[in-house]
């Protein structure tokens, strides 16, 4: 599937997108936004990519104008967990990353429309969650403009991949309040 907005389009992530995962992944300041390892090499992107990014609702962000993926966003249903628990059958939560050179225009608020779009409409989902890590100011100002709430923190949270225990906070929108915003617009 794919999903298109203003600037982007939201498809499946391909192995040809290896460079240009591993030229934005490779970059340290992602690796504390995001939780995991700066990408080593070329091929460790394409294993990401045929292992982790292959997964259904994951998306490469690629630009329009370029075809050039900048970023990943995902719509993760059964395998989440907020509060400690699985997420309800009906409910799924969205995460994101995008290189640095990216930041500050609007994109992964962009992105985060359309997937908020197609989980209410297509996917009839009731309530959409979002996290981001205590300090990470940037994503949860996306949040904000995008109509999540506030709901809990986590302290003492395991991040596996980074080996380290973090604070994480946790937003949401229920499928009413969404429908609401958008007839504002």
């Amino acid at each position: 599937m794919e999903l298109q907005t203003e600037r982007l389009i939201l498809r499946a992530w391909q192995e040809d997108d290896a460079e240009s995962l591993y030229k934005y992944a490779k970059n340290p300041n992602i690796r504390s936004i995001a939780g995991w390892q700066p990408h080593t090499s070329v091929e460790y992107s394409r294993d990401i990519i045929k292992n982790v990014l292959s997964e259904d609702n994951t998306y490469a962000v690629t630009l329009k104008k370029t075809g050039e993926a900048i970023g990943s966003i995902g719509l993760m249903l059964s395998q989440s967990k907020i509060h400690s628990a699985e997420i309800a059958k009906d409910e799924g939560e969205i995460g994101y990353w995008i290189g640095e050179p990216f930041w500050g225009q609007g994109l992964i608020p962009e992105a985060v429309r359309e997937l908020l779009r197609h989980g209410f409409e297509d996917l009839n989902l009731s309530t959409i969650w979002c996290g981001y890590y205590d300090g990470n100011e940037k994503s949860k100002r996306a949040q904000e403009k995008c109509g999540f709430i506030y709901h809990h923190t986590e302290y003492n949270k395991q991040v596996p991949l980074m080996n380290e225990i973090r604070t994480e906070h946790f937003t949401h929108i229920l499928r009413e309040n969404w429908k609401k915003s958008q007839k504002l617009q």
